[in-house]
């Protein structure tokens, strides 16, 4: 058995069972990986795939436990080879992250401006998509870290740390019944319009429609998506009513869109950075927390890494206090 064997395994599951897939992520060639694969089998005197002539169509039960013990061993490689390069000193390597579309397109750009100055032979790699399409890339070992907002059950493997509190804002173009509003809005109000919000996760759980359901109401939502940018392109063709992060809101948006305090109507969330609890967190990834989160110390980064379990790592940032991340004042 070789870790070659091991690479090409994962490669096959991470493809869909497409050996040519495979062969293109790898930058080889399929009768290579299918000779490979072929070897690992005898070796281990069991059969990893169910077949369909020359396709492969089922991870066998053997193979799940195999493919599950593969990626254990290829990740303890990846950290001796960033172990090595941390106790050298090199500086040199790539951090891939993966996000939400809010977290890249509004809260990161700064950060990454920073770190590149700090690192310039840091590759970047920046992944975008929901919390399930991020739970995925971390399992693929395709990421770093993923910086997300609750799921947090999606990511048992990772450390999580809490970065900052952010608040929704209701947006509606200027013109619309609610653009003069006095005092706060309801849910009672905001349930008479048809709404656009962030696509719920697939597990079904969500705050904001938690918030009607306590009022014993449903909300109209006629569209959802992953992009703020995309909500309030449909906000401002009357659509609906928009409800966002407050940061998606910034100056340009005051031309023709008004922003209503949602405060009252949606609980606070929190943002959050993860990676991995059998990772080695080299010098230039406790940085780039550092960057993200200002609150948190390198020292405190560094003590979390060390903790066994979340909930230990939940009790050491218990009385550290997070802040709170807004967009610019609402337009008059």
């Amino acid at each position: 058995m070789t870790l070659q064997q091991l690479k090409y395994l994962l490669a096959i599951a991470d493809s869909g069972l497409n050996i040519t897939a495979a062969a293109e992520r790898l930058y080889t060639s399929q009768p290579g990986i299918s000779k490979q694969l072929k070897l690992l089998e005898q070796e281990l005197g069991v059969q990893l795939f169910t077949r369909k002539g020359k396709s492969l169509v089922a991870i066998t039960p053997a193979g799940r436990d195999v493919i599950t013990r593969a990626r254990k061993i290829m990740r303890e490689v990846q950290n001796i080879r960033s172990l090595a390069r941390e106790m050298s000193g090199e500086q040199e390597g790539t951090l891939s992250i993966a996000t939400t579309h809010t977290q890249a397109r509004y809260v990161l750009p700064e950060v990454i401006r920073e770190f590149r100055e700090r690192y310039p032979k840091i590759n970047l790699e920046l992944h975008q998509g929901t919390s399930e399409q991020i739970a995925e890339l971390i399992s693929a070992n395709r990421a770093d870290f993923a910086i997300a907002t609750g799921s947090r059950q999606l990511f048992p493997t990772l450390t999580i740390l809490p970065c900052y509190e952010w608040d929704r804002i209701v947006l509606v173009p200027r013109g619309h019944p609610l653009a003069n509003h006095q005092g706060p809005i309801t849910v009672e109000e905001l349930a008479g319009f048809p709404l656009i919000t962030y696509v719920f996760n697939a597990t079904g759980e969500s705050s904001f429609k938690r918030a009607f359901a306590d009022q014993g109401l449903e909300p109209q939502v006629v569209f959802t998506a992953r992009d703020a940018d995309i909500i309030k392109t449909y906000v401002r063709m009357g659509m609906g009513v928009g409800v966002v992060a407050s940061m998606a809101y910034e100056r340009a948006d005051e031309r023709d869109l008004v922003a209503l305090d949602a405060v009252e109507l949606f609980p606070r969330v929190t943002t959050w950075l993860g990676f991995r609890r059998d990772g080695v967190l080299r010098g230039y990834m406790a940085d780039f927390i550092a960057l993200f989160a200002p609150h948190l110390a390198p020292e405190l980064i560094r003590r979390a890494a060390e903790l066994p379990t979340q909930a230990d790592v939940d009790a050491l940032l218990a009385a550290t206090p997070l802040p709170l991340r807004s967009g610019p004042p609402q337009a008059g």
